[in-house]
């Protein structure tokens, strides 16, 4: 056996644990700890989903949606963060849910795992740049140009989300270094950004604030103008949690990179928890922000999306600019970084030999070092999504009940396998919190699961349903589950060859 392929022989410890678990070093490593977190902290993107999906909670139960809602779903998303950190730190590999359900829980287990997280993973990249056109573009971009909203047509979003999509995939393409530029940029500005925008409603506020808004539960279901057919009180607050579940999703990323980043065992776990916890607090304090300044609750949860502009409109013209113009850019990188981690996921699968056309989806651009067909395919399939005229709910409600059930599988198979086959763990441990964290994440799940298919979001069990069923006339019916090997558990000599073979193709320069 080659001496290069040991974990003795020097090589950089990231590449010798990713030869150990079978894989090549094919991807370029450059992402530092910093970059790891802001790739999940920039898909995250407070200024997107805690905007673009405001109105979910808040026509739901009102403030209390808001101000009792968003720390309870956020404790929820933390939870599951480290549950999945823990693991991740084990198995730092671009495969992420779907490699550590496989070897945690299975082949079988792994590719249901790896196809839920991948739709969850298109329906985010189609939310975001979905949401990126309206309100960002449509209501508060476009008439800075004399653009009235009203002119805006079907075709237009569809023109505006493929060009914008499109254009994340030709960066992405380009290489790590590029993007990852780009995304550390957005993790900056989302801090300062978030700080300015809560600053200048709070300064420019035309009502005195009345914090006893944030705790009183108002059911705006049944409501003319409202996101959500008549709903108990009690379901209206549930539903709100779709705010905070769909707005702290995809902190993923950070494993989806992790054989782009060095250290990965110990920084993909930092990326995944302080994406998550960074959030959940300046998350928190610029949508209870919101809710102060609203001069009227009731025509606020009118107003759909367009609350936003109404309480932007008391700060000076100049400085609103600024704002509207730096949001839209961290949009538009918010929707980047989504497209490099589901490329990365969907090419950790295809290597597998988990997709259809896995030999052209695994392949890598060997001067840029980038998955460059599995990018492009993420983006033309998120662009399908959107073709759906009145997408966002279920859009946003989709991608948190895929992703969030995808989430709970390895972790769930992790806590049966803890202490029995899964007996090493990485550098990242919970100890004796491990099991109590895994059992409230599936519980977690099992909540979201339910809400995220209610009225009128309905179609959501109807896509979930029948996927499952498509997924398992595939696995049973179509000869899947003797044809997909899984990943690589043990290292042989074959593998050593292959591993050599493929990494002779790259340029180590890159």
């Amino acid at each position: 056996m080659d001496a290069k392929l040991q974990p003795d022989a020097g090589i950089d410890s990231d590449v010798s644990l990713l030869h150990k678990m079978g894989y090549a070093q094919e991807l370029s490593r450059r992402m530092s700890g910093f970059s790891n977190f802001a790739v999940s902290f920039s898909v995250i993107c407070i200024l997107s989903g805690g905007i673009t999906a405001f109105q979910l909670a808040f026509s739901a139960a009102g403030g209390a949606s808001i101000g009792l809602g968003w720390p309870l779903g956020a404790l929820f998303a933390l939870i599951v963060a480290v549950s999945m950190s823990q693991i991740a730190s084990a198995f730092p590999t671009a495969g992420g849910l779907y490699h550590w359900g496989a070897i945690l829980g299975g082949k079988k287990w792994g590719w249901m795992t790896a196809w839920l997280n991948l739709i969850g993973l298109i329906f985010v990249i189609a939310a975001i740049n979905f949401g990126t056109y309206d309100p960002f573009f449509k209501t508060l971009i476009a008439p800075m140009f004399g653009v009235s909203p009203d002119s805006l047509t079907w075709w237009h979003q569809t023109a505006f989300i493929a060009f914008i999509t499109l254009s994340q995939a030709i960066l992405n393409a380009r290489g790590i270094k590029i993007a990852s530029k780009i995304t550390d940029l957005s993790g900056y500005l989302i801090f300062v950004v978030t700080i300015a925008l809560v600053v200048s409603l709070l300064v420019y506020s035309p009502v005195a604030f009345d914090l006893h808004r944030l705790v009183t539960f108002t059911n705006f279901t049944g409501v003319d103008g409202g996101a959500w057919p008549k709903q108990t009180t009690p379901l209206a607050f549930l539903s709100g949690l779709l705010l905070v579940t769909y707005t702290i999703t995809g902190f993923d990323a950070s494993a989806h990179t992790s054989e782009e980043t060095h250290d990965a065992a110990k920084n993909v776990p930092r990326g995944i928890i302080g994406s998550v916890f960074w959030s959940a607090v300046f998350g928190y304090v610029m949508v209870c922000t919101f809710v102060l300044v609203m001069p009227d609750l009731t025509a606020a949860m009118k107003q759909g999306t367009g609350f936003f502009e109404a309480i932007l409109a008391p700060i000076p013209k100049t400085l609103r600019i600024v704002l509207e113009l730096a949001m839209f850019f961290i949009n538009y990188v918010c929707g980047l970084a989504a497209i490099m981690s589901t490329s990365r996921m969907m090419y950790a699968f295809a290597r597998d030999g988990g997709l259809p056309a896995s030999k052209l989806l695994r392949s890598v651009n060997h001067n840029h070092r980038t998955p460059g067909p599995a990018i492009w395919t993420c983006a033309v399939l998120a662009i399908v999504v959107t073709l759906y005229g009145d997408a966002f709910s279920v859009l946003s409600a989709g991608s948190a009940v895929f992703l969030f059930i995808s989430y709970a599988m390895p972790i769930g198979s992790g806590m049966l396998a803890e202490g029995r086959t899964w007996t090493e763990k990485g550098p990242f441990q919970l100890g004796i919190w491990s099991k109590p964290c895994a059992f409230l994440a599936l519980v977690g799940a099992c909540v979201l699961a339910y809400v995220g298919i209610q009225p009128p979001n309905e179609k959501v069990l109807y896509v979930l349903v029948a996927f499952v069923v498509v997924l398992m006339v595939i696995w049973y019916g179509f000869g899947v589950r003797k044809s997909f090997a899984g990943p690589p558990v043990l290292k042989d000599a074959r593998n050593d060859e292959r591993i050599r073979e493929l990494e002779a193709n790259v340029d180590p320069t890159v």
